[in-house]
Formats: C-alpha cells, structure tokens, sequence
C-alpha cells in the first residue's frame, strides 16, 4: 500500500510538468473555452439525451472531438446531426455498454479520429425495477450491475492501452445521489450508484502512476426522461423542494466534467462530486 500511494504524487508532479495545448492552468486570464481541452478525443456513453448528451455538447463547445453512444440508431443519428449543426466535432455509434461487441464498436469508432482517446464519461444506465430490493429476481441483479457498475470498468479497460500514453487523460464516472439518500423501492439501483463511488476511489489510486485521473460526477435530482422519481418518493419529494429547490437541468452536471477533464483540474483524483443544489454529505 505504501509504494502504490508513493506512485500517486509523483505521477501528478509529472502531470502538471507536461506541455498540453491550450492549458486553462497556463492561460487562466483568458475566456477562450474552446482551448479548455482542445485537441482532446472524448468517449461519452449514454449520450443522446439528458446529462450525458449536455455533458457531450459542453466538452464539444470547449474544443474537444466528442465520440456520442446510445442503444438505439435513430437516438444517435439525431444527436450527431444536432450537435453537428452546431459546428461542433462529433461522431457517434450505437454502443448497449453491456455488450461486448457494442463496446468494440465504440472504441474502434474512437480511435478513428486521432489514433487515442483522451476523456472517458460514463452516463449510460439503467433501472428496471421499482419494487422491493430483496424481491428482485438474479436477472435483475445481472442486468443493472453488469450496465451500471461492470461495463464502465470493461470500457475503461479496452481503452487503457489508448489512453496513458496521452498526457492528462481523464475518467468521470456518473453516479447519483441516490447512492447517498436511497430512494425506497430502488434498492437495486441505489446499490449500483454506491458502488461507483467505491470504484472511483479503487480506479483513481491504481491509475495514478499511470497518469489518468478517475472522478465521479453525483448528479442530484435532474429533470431528464430517466429521472420518474415523483412516482417513487411523492412524500419526500415536497418537503426537500422546499428546502432545496430540488430539481436541476441536465447543463448544470456538464460544466463541471468539463473542468474535471482539463488541466485546472490537473490535481483533483478520486473525488465523489455532488451536483444537486445541496450535499448529502459534510
């Protein structure tokens, strides 16, 4: 244990020395939010709507080639055409993250554009099941940790090889603050979304001496199409709009994993970030 946490500043004084093009840190005076990563090849799954597709039009609009995935076609067909129109650099391919063959796809679609992959963003997942977490079947168990948990873990690992010969590389795992305030009857899933914030911690200590930074982005309540918590929780849900003002817009999670994957952030590993109008957690 001692020689791993050795690795860890080390590889992050090497970070900080290297030359990366159009470094916020180097250029802090300046606006210019094209340059804040610049150059840089992003993975984002799960992408074609909600949080992710926001956090692929804000990496986009701050410089980078943004690879987009969802399950179906016609989803990603219509992301790519909108951010294009933009004027934005972006391509995308159907990617199911607990697929194999899907997940080769992605990578193979990656490496077109530059020969490397600079960012990874893990949005994509799922939740079948509202109902009791010890009634769930062993099917439903598979399902969601084999999407939610396993599959950022096998994509990261494809893309590895891809990645730490970059300098800066970065990984943002999503998360949700269910992961600290279960919601009654999404047992399952609240289970998946704690165990990302372990596997951030895990990745980020052993990816250190390689240089790759591992965060995760703890989005609270956002209003996206995923988010049918008003039919799970309608008691709570009242009391904490009041305190809080709770539900927030897919935008507000995006600039943060932009900052989290450019050189202002060069130092920051291992984090469980929330985004939700409040924290959970001193």
């Amino acid at each position: 244990v001692a020689v791993m946490f050795r690795a860890v500043p080390q590889a992050f004084r090497n970070l900080h020395g290297s030359s990366i093009p159009c470094s916020a840190r180097k250029f802090s005076k300046r606006a210019d939010k094209n340059c804040i990563v610049g150059d840089k090849v992003a993975v984002v799954t799960g992408s074609t709507k909600g949080i992710g597709f926001a956090i692929a039009r804000r990496l986009a609009q701050d410089g980078a080639h943004v690879v987009i995935s969802s399950r179906k076609q016609q989803n990603v067909d219509q992301a790519v055409a909108t951010l294009q129109g933009e004027g934005l650099s972006v391509t995308g391919t159907v990617c199911h993250v607990g697929k194999a063959e899907d997940r080769d796809r992605l990578v193979a679609k990656a490496l077109e554009h530059s020969g490397g992959v600079d960012f990874l963003v893990c949005v994509a997942g799922v939740n079948p099941l509202v109902g009791s977490t010890l009634g769930a079947s062993e099917q439903i168990w598979d399902k969601v940790l084999d999407v939610n948990v396993k599959s950022p873990a096998l994509l990261l690992g494809q893309l590895l090889p891809h990645m730490e010969k970059r300098r800066g590389s970065s990984v943002v795992l999503v998360s949700s603050v269910v992961a600290y305030m279960p919601i009654p009857k999404l047992g399952v899933y609240n289970t998946s979304k704690t165990a990302l914030l372990g596997l951030c911690k895990s990745l980020a200590v052993e990816l250190a001496p390689k240089g790759i930074r591992v965060n995760c982005l703890v989005p609270g309540l956002i209003k996206t199409d995923f988010s049918q918590v008003e039919k799970t929780m309608p008691h709570l849900l009242p009391d904490m709009n009041e305190i809080y003002g709770l539900f927030g817009e897919p935008e507000e999670c995006a600039g943060i994993v932009s900052f989290l994957c450019s050189p202002d952030a060069s130092y920051i590993t291992g984090e469980n970030i929330m985004v939700a109008g409040f924290s959970s957690k001193l």
